[in-house]
């Protein structure tokens, strides 16, 4: 008898591919409405990953999940605000997200990814998911239209079908299903690349400042950085940029330069940073992503349900990544637990929460396009429409599933070019 003969036998109520934060999420929040969940995970030890920052709103789906407490007893930096630097180096005042809601949900945490996803991983064990590290799912089994669970291989070398109800999709830029679909579509003005690192012992500021998250642009404009502290006296450093600026035909004298060389030169730009980390410890070779903007243009189908990056990605300026993973997960949960209780697992039932999600990030996509303009400036902007600060530590706190979010984009339309709306 193989050692998965008796997972194979079994149907799952859901299976879960992919054990981020969005995975996690689902998963645990599907388990305790006492329904039978798989999660499998295909990296068999906790590895690093870029997406470090949290923002305020993410305290809503930690409450749910049960992590508050375990996040308030980490060692992962406190993050109270977001500060913006120009190109000439001033900074803005700092976006103090208490200003916002003197709620405790006004701070937030920097997270270093290998703790922080195993964390929730284990969270999600003890609700009574089922967890499977080292399995890669080799792809998603249709029954004409509708998904009816996965064919995976194990961590001893056996393959196996299993069957669920509903599949979730959550392994990221993979993109399962959407790819074999061919349902994706690319941001065509939002292709970025980034070069990261952490450094050891970069200078950070003092007070409830320490554990803030600063966006420095460099002195044409042409790129920013982030500069996100962590545990371990480590910081983030990343520069990101168009793929064409960043990556392509970067030369000096004749030579073709490498990612730590552009990296070094695009910090030059950037003395705002480059003085925080000059004494500071590299810690690993820095590592490079292409940072395409894109997203699903469905959600769900039958049988299944896209959350996190395999739904869709946007650019990383406002660390809305793990957000909007988190707040994916927990509606796409809530579908799921509601197409359980309707005996209906259609796609219209489990993308009911589509239109809503898709509003949301569409708050966040129109500020990206506004910080890519050249020639606008949130300092000019507020200054001109200072009844606008609120909506925009809104956004920025993630509270942009509320009534009205969206009213700044009338007055930011005048100063800037902002997209049309994407809806699903």
């Amino acid at each position: 008898m193989k050692k998965y003969d008796a997972i194979e036998a079994q149907c799952y109520d859901l299976i879960v591919i992919g054990g981020g934060p969005a995975g996690s999420t689902v998963a645990t929040l599907v388990a305790q409405e006492g329904h039978r969940v798989l999660l499998l995970e295909r990296d068999r030890e906790p590895c690093f990953k870029i997406g470090e920052s949290l923002i305020p709103a993410s305290y809503w789906t930690f409450e749910r999940l049960g992590m508050i407490e375990k996040l308030k007893a980490s060692h992962f930096p406190k993050k109270y605000s977001v500060q913006f630097y120009s190109q000439s180096g001033k900074a803005s005042a700092p976006f103090y997200f208490y200003e916002n809601d003197p709620h405790e949900s006004s701070m937030t945490w920097q997270v270093l990814r290998s703790e922080f996803d195993e964390m929730l991983l284990e969270n999600a064990r003890s609700k009574g998911v089922e967890v499977r590290r080292g399995v890669s799912v080799h792809s998603v089994l249709f029954e004409k239209d509708r998904a009816i669970g996965i064919r995976a291989k194990f961590s001893d070398g056996s393959t196996s079908n299993l069957s669920a109800q509903v599949t979730a999709d959550s392994t990221g830029q993979s993109a399962l299903i959407s790819r074999r679909l061919k349902i994706n579509a690319t941001e065509p003005k939002l292709k970025k690349a980034s070069i990261f690192t952490h450094f050891e012992g970069g200078i950070r500021d003092e007070g409830i400042d320490e554990g803030a998250t600063l966006i420095l642009h460099t002195e044409n404009k042409d790129s920013w950085f982030w500069y996100i502290p962590l545990p371990y006296d480590r910081v983030s450093v990343g520069v990101v940029g168009s793929i064409d600026y960043l990556l392509q035909n970067r030369r000096s004298n004749g030579a073709q330069l490498d990612a730590e060389a552009i990296f070094q030169a695009e910090l030059e730009k950037c003395p705002a940073l480059k003085w925080r980390i000059e004494n500071a410890k590299q810690l690993f070779p820095v590592k490079t992503t292409k940072d395409f903007s894109y997203r699903a243009r469905q959600i769900a189908g039958n049988g299944w349900v896209l959350a996190g990056d395999a739904f869709g990605f946007l650019d990383p300026v406002y660390s809305t990544g793990l957000f909007l993973a988190l707040k994916s997960g927990e509606m796409a949960a809530d579908a799921i637990n509601g197409a359980f209780e309707s005996g209906d697992v259609s796609g219209e039932r489990l993308g009911q929460f589509g239109a809503e999600f898709a509003k949301g990030m569409e708050s966040f996509r129109k500020l990206v396009y506004a910080f890519y303009t050249k020639e606008f400036s949130f300092a000019n902007f507020l200054k001109r429409y200072p009844e606008c600060q609120q909506g925009v530590i809104d956004i920025l706190s993630g509270n942009v599933f509320t009534k009205n979010v969206d009213r700044i984009f009338v007055p930011m339309a005048q100063m800037c070019s902002l997209p049309e709306e994407i809806t699903l």
